[in-house]
């Protein structure tokens, strides 16, 4: 097993991997003397596991709810349960690595080159696959809701069980071969970028789509506000409320996978140049607004419907 930085690893990324060649461009993290100093954020292990331990304890409810009220079995609840799960396997998978390597690295598990190099690779399978499908189940709630306003009548005959069904099976299929995919060819640049572009495709779909679904949703303000004629009031709450809305959701979706993929479009860009050198170091920030992205979901895509609140209540109970 090659000898760990002291940062922790992504993907197998922070191996002593020659410089020329740096796997996530994660190792490529020590920058020249004479260089410019860096602000590296310290994020200690126990604050990862009490993240991923929030997160995990989140989505295990979203599940559990959405699993036991039938009202809540539709494509759009789904797709919410979906992406509940992969939030689930980021954290689960981030609290394994920050729990069972530094184990391994200290010699305190016993195990053989083999079998850790199995684990590790398995293990970043999990990590990539799972982010990969958070993102597409992003975007599949994005689309659901979509449909749902500016083709409010075709809804049902459009988002069917079957179809949904068939979209987070291929959404589940593609995450897991993309990682693999990803792990096999690490050195590769285009992997790289394509995990960039996809992560752009995904931004640019939600900003679109929200956009527009804003502007619809002004739009019939407007024209309930004619009928009214309370014109000007409702176009500034439509307006302030909307605004509030898109950037919440554009805006933690930004904050929080941005930064992590800015550190793969620099190991493409520049690998080597000491100013590149201080964003990886902070690596570990990155990943740690990633498991932030797995708490906040739930808030934004699930506990705002009053339905699963309920349902959640109901779960809660019974567990007491």
């Amino acid at each position: 097993m090659p000898v760990l930085g002291p940062e922790r690893r992504l993907l197998a990324s922070l191996s002593s991997a020659p410089p020329a060649a740096p796997r996530l461009g994660l190792a490529a993290n020590q920058t020249n003397q004479t260089g410019p100093q860096c602000l590296e954020v310290s994020i200690p292990d126990g604050l990862f596991l009490s993240l991923g331990l929030v997160s995990l304890v989140e989505n295990v409810l979203v599940v559990a709810a959405i699993a036991k009220n039938r009202n809540l079995h539709s494509p759009m609840y789904y797709f919410v349960c979906c992406l509940a799960v992969s939030d689930l396997l980021v954290s689960v998978s981030n609290m394994l690595e920050t729990a069972v390597l530094p184990l391994l690295e200290a010699g305190a598990l016993a195990a053989q080159a083999a079998v850790v190099q199995q684990l590790d690779n398995v293990m970043d399978v999990l990590i990539c696959g799972s982010m990969v499908s958070s993102l597409c189940f992003l975007g599949a709630i994005a689309v659901d809701r979509y449909v749902s306003i500016f083709y409010a009548l075709r809804y049902h005959s459009i988002v069917t069980l079957p179809r949904a069904g068939r979209a987070i099976a291929a959404i589940w299929a593609g995450s897991v071969l993309s990682s693999t995919l990803f792990i096999a060819y690490y050195h590769h640049t285009a992997v790289l970028l394509g995990l960039v572009s996809f992560f752009v495709a995904m931004l640019a779909l939600m900003a679109v789509l929200y956009v527009h679904m804003l502007a619809r949703a002004c739009q019939h303000g407007r024209h309930i506000a004619r009928l009214h004629k309370t014109q000007h009031p409702t176009r500034q709450g439509c307006g302030l409320k909307g605004a509030a809305t898109l950037t919440i959701l554009l805006g933690v979706f930004l904050l929080c996978w941005a930064p992590f993929f800015l550190h793969l479009s620099l190991v493409v860009l520049c690998p080597q140049h000491p100013t590149c050198g201080c964003v990886f170091k902070n690596v570990n920030l990155f990943l740690a607004l990633v498991i932030c992205n797995s708490i906040v979901d739930p808030l934004i895509y699930a506990f705002r419907s009053q339905e699963l609140r309920k349902t959640l209540q109901e779960v809660l109970q019974c567990s007491w």
